[in-house]
C-alpha cells in the first residue's frame, strides 16, 4: 500500500535518523578521538559514554481512522426503525457495521439530515428532520467524528440548527464540525487527540439548496469560502499533527469528480491539509493523492432509501496515522490505506434496512454482487492508491 509522509516543513524520517546517528558519532569522536573509537579494547567505554548522553530512541504512535458516507434518513428508513411509543431503533440496521467501526480510534460519518428531534416534527425529502435515536445509535456503533455541514443543514431553519447542535453538545466523546449556534463556537476549531496524535476537524459545504443564512448569523453553517478556509486552517495547522477537512461539494449522482471538487482539493492541498473526506454526490468517487493530501472525493451513501444500485453502494475507507518522534522533531505518515464497499439492503416493501459489507453479501441479497463490486472498486481505486487483489 502506498505510504505518504506529511508536512513538507518537517524532516524526513531517514534524514532525522542519519542526523541522530551522526551527532552520536561526532560527540563520541570529540571525546575520545577517532583512533580511540576504533580500538576494540575501548568499545565498552564508548558505549558507556553514549548512554550517558541520554539520547532517547525514536518513539512511534498510531491512530486508526475509518470513514463512511451519508446518513440520509428518509421516512421509509425511520418508519422501519419505529418500535412503539414514539421510539425508534436503528441498531438492527447497523449490526454489520458495529464490529468494524468499534475497532477504530477515530470513526467518521456525515450526518446528512439534521437531528432536530421528534418535538420539531420528523420529516423526509426535500426538508429532512430525523429522530434523536439515529445519532444515539450511530454513536453506539462506534462513530465519534461527525460532519454537519451539508445542503440540508438549513432544512428546518435556525430552530433545527439549534436543536441539532444542542443534541450533539450533550453527547460525550464525539467531535462535530460545520454547524454552530454562535460565532465563538464557529471560530473555535474542533481538535481531538488519539494515542498522542492530535487532529483538527473542519467541515464545509458549497451548497445550501438555495437558502441564504440570516445577515449577522452566517456562523450557523460553514459555507465554503476560500479566505475563511485559509484563515481556519492556518490558525490550527501548527497546533496539531493532522488536519482533516470534510467537504460537501460536487454534483449529485456522478462518479467523476467535478472541476469544483478538483479545484478545492488542490487548494486544500496547498494549505497542507492531510485528509479530505468528500460528500454530496451520493455515489462513490475515486481516492486520490494530491501532493501529500489524501482525498476521498465521495464515500457515497451509508444509510438511505434512495433507489438505484449506484446509490445503495457506499464506501468504508480506513487508514492508520503514524507519528514518529525523534527528539523535538516529529514526522506524520499515512499508512495502510484500505477500503471495502458497503451495500444498503432493503426488501421490496422498503423494510428490513441493513448496511452490509460486500464481504457479507450473496446473490440473494444483491444479484450479481461480485460484478457490482468489481464495477465500483474500479471507480474507487482508478488511481491505484490502494493495492487490492482483483
Amino acid at each position: 500500500m502506498k505510504k505518504k509522509n506529511k508536512k513538507k516543513k518537517k524532516l524526513k524520517v531517514g534524514k532525522i535518523i542519519f542526523v541522530f546517528l551522526f551527532l552520536i558519532l561526532l560527540t563520541c569522536s570529540g571525546i575520545f578521538g577517532y583512533k580511540y573509537l576504533l580500538n576494540d579494547n575501548n568499545k565498552s567505554s564508548v558505549v558507556s559514554k553514549i548512554s550517558e548522553l541520554k539520547i532517547e530512541p525514536p518513539k512511534t504512535y498510531k491512530a486508526s481512522l475509518v470513514m463512511v458516507g451519508d446518513c440520509l434518513i428518509h421516512q421509509t428508513v425511520y418508519n422501519d426503525a419505529y418500535v412503539s411509543n414514539n421510539k425508534y431503533d436503528f441498531k438492527p440496521m447497523l449490526k454489520y457495521i458495529k464490529p468494524i467501526a468499534s475497532k477504530y480510534d477515530i470513526a467518521y460519518y456525515n450526518q446528512e439530515t439534521i437531528i432536530g428531534g421528534k418535538a420539531l416534527g420528523l420529516s423526509t425529502y426535500p426538508m429532512f428532520n430525523s429522530p434523536e435515536e439515529i445519532g444515539d445509535d450511530m454513536l453506539d456503533t462506534g462513530f465519534n467524528l461527525v460532519s454537519l455541514a451539508n445542503n440540508h443543514s438549513y432544512d428546518k431553519g435556525i430552530k433545527g440548527i439549534t436543536n441539532s447542535v444542542n443534541y450533539w453538545k450533550e453527547k460525550k466523546d464525539v467531535i462535530t464540525a460545520g454547524m454552530y449556534t454562535s460565532k465563538e463556537d464557529r471560530d473555535t476549531i474542533a481538535i481531538g487527540e488519539s494515542n498522542n496524535i492530535t487532529y483538527a476537524f473542519l467541515s464545509y459545504t458549497t451548497v445550501l439548496n438555495g437558502f441564504v443564512l440570516p445577515k449577522g448569523q452566517e456562523y450557523l453553517i460553514n459555507l465554503y469560502d476560500k479566505e475563511k478556509v485559509k484563515k481556519d486552517i492556518e490558525s490550527v495547522r501548527d497546533k496539531v499533527d493532522v488536519v482533516i477537512v470534510a467537504m460537501h461539494w460536487g454534483e449529485e449522482y456522478t462518479h467523476t469528480p467535478t472541476k469544483e471538487e478538483k479545484e478545492i482539493a488542490l487548494y486544500l492541498s496547498e494549505l497542507n491539509v492531510d485528509i479530505v473526506i468528500g460528500a454530496h454526490p451520493h455515489v462513490v468517487q475515486p481516492i486520490e493523492y494530491i501532493g501529500d493530501t489524501l482525498v476521498f472525493y465521495s464515500l457515497g451513501n451509508f444509510l438511505s432509501s434512495q433507489i438505484g444500485t449506484e446509490k445503495r453502494v457506499g464506501l468504508l475507507a480506513s487508514l492508520d496515522i503514524k507519528k514518529t518522534v525523534i527528539g523535538d522533531k516529529s514526522v506524520i505518515s499515512i499508512n495502510n490505506i484500505d477500503y471495502e464497499l458497503l451495500y444498503t439492503y432493503y426488501n421490496n416493501s422498503r423494510k428490513d434496512f441493513k448496511v452490509i459489507p460486500f464481504s457479507e453479501l450473496d446473490n440473494s441479497l444483491l444479484s450479481n454482487y461480485e460484478q457490482v463490486r468489481e464495477k465500483y472498486e474500479a471507480v474507487v481505486n482508478q488511481n491505484k492508491v490502494v493495492t487490492k487483489d482483483w
